[in-house]
């Protein structure tokens, strides 16, 4: 009888359990964010852009102290990985300080903010519940890797290199 319960109870929690994505949902594909140059851009659209090259996208912001202290690992992973894409999403709260950031601390790669801050439809798609966070993207626009909060995350380097 114990054994019965105790399988139905795993059997239960593992289906309970969120199921890391593989794809991005159509709320965050749809969502329209700002590119640096001022124009706006769908998800969707910055995805299309990389499509046949392995990105690593950086969800930071520049309020965030753990973001900036990040970005010495993004560099580092960036030099060991230059035929990856590198695409940052900001999280900031106005363009000004997002802008001034990425020349302060001279981030190099592609650049986009997220109007909506990140509890905003594009953070709430991808269940963002802290920043940095390290997403791994296929040639086909698949997430390789859902989250990783360190830029060193042995998880985020495997994933990187099995992509290759």
């Amino acid at each position: 009888m114990f054994l019965v319960f105790g399988i139905a109870a795993f059997v239960t929690y593992s289906y309970t359990q969120k199921k890391e994505d593989t794809s991005f949902k159509k709320e965050a594909l749809e969502n329209v964010m700002l590119a640096s140059d001022g124009s706006q851009i769908t998800f969707k659209e910055i995805l299309k852009k990389y499509k046949g090259k392995t990105i690593v996208m950086d969800v930071w912001a520049s309020w965030c102290s753990d973001c900036i202290k990040g970005m010495p690992k993004v560099k580092a992973l960036q030099a060991e990985n230059p035929d990856v894409a590198y695409l940052f999403i900001s999280m900031d709260k106005t363009p000004e300080a997002w802008k001034k950031s990425i020349e302060r601390f001279e981030i190099q790669g592609e650049h986009y903010m997220a109007t909506d801050g990140m509890k905003g439809i594009f953070g709430k798609s991808i269940n963002l519940d802290w920043i940095p966070r390290y997403m791994v993207i296929d040639k086909k626009g698949k997430i390789a890797l859902y989250r990783a909060i360190e830029a060193d995350d042995t998880k985020l380097i495997e994933t990187i290199k099995t992509l290759k």
